[in-house]
């Protein structure tokens, strides 16, 4: 269920990550990273494992993890709530705090990677559709690449310009939908 989960990257890769962060922070901290196949992963099973570290907004998801162990037969955890750290750089349409979320709705509209340089395509024009739920970023993005001298075709004005009092379609919706 995660924004623009496509652009979440492997888990391996994400994993690399954390190890080297883990060796800058702390060279001789010990730790397992291990992947999460259900929302407890091995929080509810080991028996070694004495703390668990919570959010404001997760807090109810470690007191779901010390109802399942006690259902185990293994000792609660303390819960240790940290605050959530603020964005300084979030815009109106991201959450406030830092999220992955958000940084991967500020990867819209960059580039991943290198176009293929496929002989079989023309080099011009492309043409480049625009699509996602409200607020993803559509129309931002659309001005930036009208800047870039694309033209833009806005097919909800399109749309709305068919079936307004004076569209072509209009007579068409209010008699199957009514006034």
């Amino acid at each position: 269920d995660k924004v623009l989960a496509e652009l979440i990257e492997p888990y391996e890769l994400r994993a690399s990550k954390l190890r080297e962060f883990l060796q800058d922070v702390q060279p001789s901290l010990r730790y397992d990273i291990v992947p999460l196949a259900d929302p407890y992963g091995p929080s509810v099973t080991d028996p070694d494992l004495q703390c668990l570290v919570v959010s404001e907004e997760t807090r109810k998801g470690g007191e779901a993890v010390n109802k399942r162990r006690l259902e185990n037969g293994l000792p609660e955890l303390a819960l240790y709530e940290i605050l959530l750290m603020k964005d300084p750089d979030h815009s109106q349409n991201e959450e406030e705090k830092i999220s992955s979320s958000s940084l991967r709705q500020r990867l819209l509209g960059t580039l991943l990677r290198p176009p293929r340089q496929d002989p079989a395509l023309p080099s011009h024009p492309y043409v480049i559709g625009l699509t996602g739920g409200t607020g993803s970023g559509k129309t931002s993005i659309a001005r930036l690449l009208g800047h870039l001298g694309a033209f833009i075709i806005d097919a909800d004005k399109l749309g709305h310009t068919v079936y307004s009092s004076s569209g072509p379609a209009y007579e068409q919706v209010v008699a199957t939908f009514g006034a």
